[in-house]
């Protein structure tokens, strides 16, 4: 029954939000961007930071926290001055529909249809050097229109679809974990602490990866993949900026880094306001974190988890300096980059990050729910039998 009344919980949240998204579709269109819509939006803006707590699911209301508290809420803000995904298109010519879709789901969407052109066209420029000998445009006068314009990280985009079996070998990989933690008593709490970590990354993968169906499904568009092999990092910059999380990345930088930079180059000049604008991203990034943290919790913060996003702020900035400094004369082989921040990233996120999930019981909460629902499938299929 409590199972059944979540799901009742998660049904009303997201009937608010579908709501709520089409009070915004329709200021949009009437409200001229600038203070006046973002006094408009406010009130969801803050309804959408609250919604999360009336569900006590750790993963329903992680998700939730994440898809509305979080993206959603940073879209509406810029949505506000007409700028980021939901003002990309002109807002006055997207169906309501698409500006729900695109508001609360994780993914940067990119038209399939420019995809399918792109296609058509590398076949055809393929024919026609085979037969000629060259390889040039099919109009010398047109520009070419490459993978990386199509998908702004084409080889992500490449690694991405070409592998789709990896979604079903990583949710098994998770199954497996899940029986793992039955042991756990016998196991060393740092292993477990690392099947964690990877238990995190590969939720993250799928959840994002159900989202990015249903949008595909509904929308007809390919969707940008949201992780690159952030084990294969070769910098904290490159780690941070390319490979994790690329949506939390996409929506922090017009909300956050760029007026950032763009005050602080105003005060003290262009050369060093990345640095500020890199600290503020993850100030914010880690408050975002914390009450991620306390939706799935529901305890109340140590911090930690900021203090984890302000030393990876702080290293960061120190890497940036440096890079600034040597000009590209002296940088350490990827050889030794590479495991360094990995090591790094491992390291931090064991003494900071991870121990927070424990703390909170939500390695607890979560294991309940896996057995609530195993329970159900199998009276279920009792009940329904093949």
């Amino acid at each position: 029954m409590d199972g059944v009344n979540e799901i009742m919980k998660l049904g009303k949240v997201w009937f608010t939000v579908c709501i709520s998204l089409c009070y915004c579709y329709w200021i949009g269109k009437i409200v001229p961007k600038g203070s006046i819509r973002l006094i408009c939006v406010l009130p969801i803006i803050f309804l959408f930071f609250f919604l999360p707590l009336s569900i006590s699911s750790v993963h329903f209301s992680g998700i939730t926290g994440f898809f509305v508290s979080w993206l959603a809420n940073f879209k509406l803000l810029l949505f506000a001055f007409a700028k980021g995904p939901l003002s990309s298109d002109h807002s006055s010519f997207i169906s309501l529909g698409r500006f729900v879709l695109l508001a609360c789901l994780p993914i940067k969407m990119i038209p399939q249809h420019k995809s399918k052109i792109s296609q058509i066209r590398s076949k055809l420029a393929s024919k026609l050097s085979k037969q000629s000998g060259i390889n040039e445009n099919l109009n010398p006068q047109e520009p070419k229109i490459s993978q990386t314009e199509t998908y702004p990280n084409s080889t992500i985009a490449r690694k991405s679809y070409i592998t789709p079996l990896q979604y079903p070998i990583k949710a098994i990989l998770v199954a497996i974990m899940v029986k793992i933690y039955d042991y756990s008593d016998l196991i060393h709490p740092n292993f477990i602490l690392g099947l964690y970590a990877l238990h995190i990354y590969f939720l993250l993968e799928l959840s994002l990866a159900v989202a990015a169906a249903m949008a595909r499904a509904v929308l007809g568009m390919e969707l940008e993949p949201q992780f690159n092999n952030p084990f294969l990092s070769s910098s904290l910059q490159d780690f941070w900026s390319r490979r994790w999380n690329l949506m939390v990345t996409r929506i922090l930088r017009p909300t956050v880094y760029e007026p950032t930079l763009d005050v602080v180059t105003r005060i003290a000049g262009p050369k060093w306001a990345p640095l500020p604008a890199v600290m503020g991203t993850f100030v914010v990034s880690g408050v975002m974190h914390e009450l991620m943290m306390y939706y799935i919790g529901r305890v109340k913060p140590s911090f930690r988890m900021t203090w984890f996003f302000l030393l990876h702020g702080l290293c960061l900035m120190v890497e940036i300096a440096l890079k600034k400094a040597v000009n590209g004369r002296w940088l350490l082989p990827r050889a030794v980059s590479g495991p360094l921040t990995v090591v790094f990233v491992m390291s931090t996120s064991f003494w900071l990050f991870l121990p927070e999930f424990v703390r909170c019981k939500v390695d607890v909460r979560a294991f309940e729910e896996y057995a609530a629902l195993g329970a159900f499938v199998k009276n279920a299929s009792h009940a329904f039998p093949l």
